[in-house]
């Protein structure tokens, strides 16, 4: 996506120029008051009218922040059709600057349900993060409330992991190597060329995001599939040279990966779209899943019980809803 400016600028006109002498750019104003707002109505108009056949609907949330920090509350809406597929329309990402109060988010999602003509009634569940903002903005419409299974896994494998000083020290050495190769544009250059030499995948490193605990699992896979390029790029540099990984570093690197990377597939499951992730639970969370869960409980500090799942979020599943996944 590109600003709506772009159209201005002398650039892209010579594009648009050469690829068509005849064809006359319209103006930035035509874009923003007439082409998007008629795009938007069309668009809503479409999903009004699939929303108007839905007889029970469920709904997810969150709260987030733009890379310019500005927030934002995203509201989704899942339902199945009248041929029997399940679908999924997100309403709205809308700018919410009040304050992140349970009884500011509660009014603004029941604002935006009604603004979509949706009756409550047919709501089966809404899922949210643990925060407990979102726990009582639920309680606060009376909306039965849903945990969000990929948000509990996430908290679940960083509660294993973030007392083990091994796992620690080797993540901050992966993060300065990465962070080497992202800035230095003659690093990336000969890290290819070592690549090629060596017949490595011409991958590019991964950086984690604290939020996504998946992304610390994909910086560590890459890590240990490159190592040898790596190590032949930083060897020639004696600056650079304590940035390899040593042996400790990769024995813990393959353990970690070893025992999470069937985690993280597990996790790539739940993000789909087009089935329903509850009624796999128990076809994906198989004896490789099981091992590595119990990997990472052995991995936890023992304080009488697993920090895995012990808080009190882990049993806020309303009553029927367990039931029925249980079922």
């Amino acid at each position: 996506m590109v600003p709506i400016y772009t159209v201005t600028k002398e650039g892209f006109k010579k594009i648009i120029h050469s690829l068509d002498k005849r064809y006359v750019i319209p103006s930035r104003t035509y874009f923003s008051q007439v082409a998007i707002p008629d795009l938007n109505k069309k668009c809503r108009a479409k999903v009004e009218t699939e929303l108007s056949k839905v007889e029970y609907y469920a709904v997810t949330t969150d709260l987030w922040s733009s890379r310019t920090t500005e927030p934002y509350i995203s509201l989704t809406v899942h339902f199945i059709d009248e041929d029997f597929t399940l679908k999924s329309r997100c309403l709205q990402t809308a700018f919410f600057p009040e304050n992140h109060t349970s009884e500011n988010i509660a009014a603004g999602l029941r604002e935006a349900v009604a603004a979509w003509g949706l009756d409550e009634t047919c709501q089966v569940c809404i899922t949210t993060d643990n925060a407990a903002n979102m726990v009582k903005a639920a309680s606060l419409n009376e909306w039965t409330r849903l945990q969000c299974f990929g948000h509990r896994l996430h908290l679940a494998v960083e509660n294993a992991v973030k007392k083990d000083g091994r796992i620690n020290r080797t993540a901050g050495v992966c993060k300065k190597l990465v962070g080497h190769f992202s800035h230095s544009w003659k690093a990336r250059s000969a890290l290819e060329k070592a690549q090629k030499e060596l017949n490595l995948p011409s991958h590019s490193l991964i950086t984690e995001c604290q939020t996504r605990w998946g992304s610390r699992q994909m910086m560590i896979s890459r890590i240990l599939e490159q190592q040898k390029a790596l190590s032949q790029v930083l060897s020639v540099d004696k600056k650079l040279r304590h940035l390899i990984p040593n042996w400790q570093d990769i024995d813990v690197l393959e353990s970690v990966s070893k025992s999470l990377g069937p985690l993280l597939e597990f996790t790539d499951a739940l993000s789909g779209e087009d089935y329903v992730k509850a009624a796999r639970y128990g076809i994906l969370f198989g004896p490789p899943v099981q091992d590595g869960l119990h990997h990472c409980r052995q991995q936890a500090p023992s304080q009488g019980q697993s920090d895995i799942g012990d808080d009190d979020d882990n049993h806020d599943m309303p009553g029927d809803c367990n039931c029925k996944l249980q079922h």
